[in-house]
């Protein structure tokens, strides 16, 4: 019986053309290359030389028909030019499907031979592809993400699920990545055996349009209703695709029917993202949502010494740690790729770290994301976004058409500048600390059930930070 050789099997079939099998490995390692190492773990690496056979035809095998149309379509052209290039001999590449006797697809020079039997049945677990440093153990945990925390390690916990979905929202670079990642870890390493999905909104699109125009959705709904834990990132990005939403609704309804896990995530709260059925809505809040708040100043200082640790004979000052802490406030992200900067400028140059050398090494990171913009301009844009003239924010008036968009000017002014809370009060007609404290927290509960101010609030930062 025939069988696969996969990326680390070198043990080949007796009969097996060695020249073949020394090919196959270059095609391999020119693929992970020029492919990058996501799509290749995905698609490419799960492709096996099939031993034996006819000398000019090399059999591929595959184990599912989507898997193996999507290859025929993107990549058997440049498949057989590769073999030909190190085997001139070769004349067709034959893409099967090993885990049935499908028909195959051969991408022909000249007649092909006779086809040969099909592979014998190739079965592999789906296993994402994790990155290492996003564990659970590494993730810095304050006030603002303790609920999004304890929830997924609850979620990753073996045994019967005692909550799904896990709807995880924030900004971007908040550490919803990293959660995710952290989920399929754990869930992995306590139950080996167990089918684990992960992939973005937008690849399941890519996906679910591959298969329609392949007309093999069978193979793409079994794929992804047999994960025991199926995750799923940036769900933001299905808004507007009605079919995609259709068979998203039938996944996740299928998933949670059968008491497996579902995690999904997205830069806001359901019932803010625009653009997505009431129904897929409606089912992602009937399980636990969570959401992480922009880190304050002392989670960006904790989450610099825990990556400092992970960088061994790196020394930074603790006031070039502070100074980044507190300027680069943006995303999580954006903070640990300064600090890589540093050290990495560090290394190369042999210069040692201090405040100066920080300085000079992110100006321009540093002056990106100094707060420049003012009250005013905030008055002033909140006041053309609601219609209303600049002198109604700072009035008495309390009706609701004044009060909110005041109460969202204020929100913006703490957040976007370095004012104080009296400071913002006198810029808002006099109006003390404990009124901006007021307004700031009602606009982040309304954030997350209100669309439209969470879709105002969202217009008016693109527009002052931009």
């Amino acid at each position: 019986m025939n069988r696969g050789v996969g990326a680390h099997d070198t043990d080949f079939a007796s009969g097996q053309d060695e020249s073949v099998a020394r090919a196959w490995n270059t095609v391999r390692t020119h693929l992970r290359e020029s492919a990058g190492v996501r799509l290749f773990d995905q698609w490419l690496k799960p492709i096996a030389l099939v031993a034996g056979g006819e000398r000019e035809t090399v059999r591929l095998t595959l184990p599912s028909a989507f898997m193996t149309n999507w290859v025929r379509n993107h990549y058997g052209d440049r498949l057989l030019q590769e073999f030909r290039a190190l085997l001139p001999n070769v004349r067709s590449v034959s893409i099967e499907t090993g885990l049935a006797a499908a028909p195959t697809a051969v991408l022909k020079v000249e007649p092909a031979p006779a086809p040969v039997a099909p592979a014998e049945p190739l079965v592999i677990a789906d296993r994402p592809t994790l990155d290492p440093r996003f564990t659970f153990d590494r993730f810095v945990v304050d006030a603002s993400n303790r609920v999004a925390f304890n929830a997924a390690k609850a979620l990753a916990e073996p045994g019967v699920p005692r909550f799904s979905p896990l709807f995880l929202h924030s900004g971007t670079g908040q550490g919803k990545s990293h959660l995710m990642h952290a989920i399929a870890a754990a869930y992995l390493s306590a139950v080996p055996e167990a089918r684990v999905l992960m992939m973005s909104a937008e690849r399941f699109m890519f996906d679910f349009v591959q298969a329609l125009r392949n007309r093999d959705t069978h193979s793409f709904k079994l794929r992804l209703r047999s994960a025991d834990l199926l995750l799923v990132d940036d769900l933001q990005f299905i808004a507007g695709k009605d079919s995609t939403q259709e068979e998203f609704f039938h996944t996740i309804n299928e998933v949670m029917g059968a008491g497996k896990r579902l995690v999904i995530s997205a830069d806001r709260c359901p019932q803010g993202l625009d653009g997505v059925e009431a129904r897929i809505m409606s089912r992602l809040s009937c399980g636990l949502v969570a959401d992480i708040k922009n880190s304050d100043l002392s989670l960006r200082r904790a989450v610099l010494e825990r990556k400092l640790l992970d960088m061994p004979g790196a020394h930074v000052p603790g006031e070039v740690l502070d100074l980044l802490a507190a300027r680069i406030t943006a995303s999580i992200r954006d903070l640990e790729g300064a600090l890589n900067r540093v050290v990495a400028y560090a290394q190369l140059t042999g210069v040692e770290v201090d405040l100066e050398f920080a300085v000079a090494t992110l100006g321009d990171v540093l002056r990106g994301a100094e707060r420049r913009v003012t009250i005013d301009e905030i008055q002033k844009a909140v006041s053309a976004h609601f219609e209303l003239k600049p002198v109604d924010l700072v009035s008495a008036r309390r009706a609701v058409v004044v009060a909110r968009p005041r109460q969202i000017a204020m929100y913006l002014a703490k957040r976007l500048t370095t004012r104080s809370l009296p400071e913002i009060g006198r810029k808002f007609g006099g109006r003390d600390h404990s009124t901006v404290i007021h307004a700031v927290r009602r606009i982040e509960e309304l954030r997350d059930t209100d669309r439209e101010i969470d879709t105002a609030v969202r217009v008016l930062l693109r527009e002052l930070e931009g």
